[in-house]
């Protein structure tokens, strides 16, 4: 039974998984986390949070590992900086990096134990969770480019349909050898969907629909003695996928496909759109760029 909408209470915290190695950028990730590469003067992960912070997120926990101590700096105060910044005249600058810090209350999680997988996060944060606290997750290197916030479009489904909802994106069948794949039945009030399994890359033959899960959930705390209790895959590890699938056969998942362009920074190649089709969009130098490209490309 859906909940009254008046009734449902708002989420205020986001879990950022955070621990991966990024082996793929090494040797540059071996001193700088991966997710502090930069989207032209903004770090991958500062994008997701400001996202979070739209949403009415007050509380950001960062699942880390023991490599990420340079997350913490950037999102900590720097009186130091600010006030160099201010003797040389660059108040803009140090009110920038003031408000960084100031975006949210920052907690900050070791991630241990096993089996691995990208819910180990969740259960590594789920003691800052209450009860009846519903709490969005993210992964670090991935992000949306949309006018409304990813997270924003994932509150509007929670709130029409007071279940959990996870981020959808549509792609050619001919690419569901990539992602989990959502078999969706009934549409929803908020732009939602309900899902009812998720079949991680079922090729194009097999694939439920055309509807694709990447990371950006917002889920309800009915999924934390799941995941708690979830066995590892083939893999070896405890998935979200595994325990969304199984939170759909006690209760309504829904997926909202989200308004925007996906960017996935997890390879080299992937990054590197991502920074340019970012820098394309400023109007202080996109101009040139994209004359700078076309000229390249000649």
């Amino acid at each position: 039974m859906i909940r009254r909408r008046d009734s449902l209470k708002k989420p205020t915290k986001a879990i950022i998984c955070a621990a991966g190695l990024g082996t793929r950028f090494l040797p540059q990730t071996k001193a700088m986390p991966k997710e502090m590469l930069p989207i032209i003067d903004r770090p991958v992960i500062q994008l997701i949070v400001e996202e979070a912070v739209a949403a009415g997120v007050t509380e950001i926990i960062m699942v880390t590992g023991s490599t990420k101590r340079a997350i913490e700096d950037h999102f900590d105060r720097s009186d130091e900086l600010e006030a160099e910044l201010r003797e040389k005249g660059k108040d803009d600058k140090a009110d920038e990096i003031k408000a960084v810090a100031e975006l949210a209350n920052f907690v900050y999680v070791r991630q241990k134990g096993t089996p691995k997988g990208n819910a180990r996060p969740v259960l590594n944060a789920q003691h800052l969770i209450d009860d009846d606290e519903p709490f969005f997750v993210f992964f670090a290197d991935d992000f949306f480019r949309s006018e409304v916030p990813r997270a924003k479009q994932l509150l509007d489904a929670y709130e029409a349909t007071g279940k959990s909802v996870i981020s959808l994106i549509e792609v050619d069948k001919a690419d569901a050898d990539k992602y989990g794949m959502a078999a969706i039945k009934d549409e929803a009030a908020g732009g939602a969907y309900q899902v009812t399994e998720l079949i991680e890359k079922p090729g194009a033959d097999n694939t439920p629909s055309n509807l694709a899960s990447v990371g950006g959930y917002l889920l309800t705390p009915d999924i934390l003695p799941i995941i708690a209790d979830e066995k590892p895959d083939k893999n070896g590890e405890i998935t979200l996928a595994d325990s969304i699938n199984e939170l759909a056969q006690q209760d309504a998942v829904y997926g909202r496909i989200i308004d925007g362009i996906w960017h996935d920074t997890g390879n080299q190649l992937k990054y590197i759109k991502a920074v340019v089709d970012l820098a394309l969009e400023r109007d202080d130098f996109g101009p040139e760029l994209a004359e700078y490209l076309r000229e390249r490309l000649k």
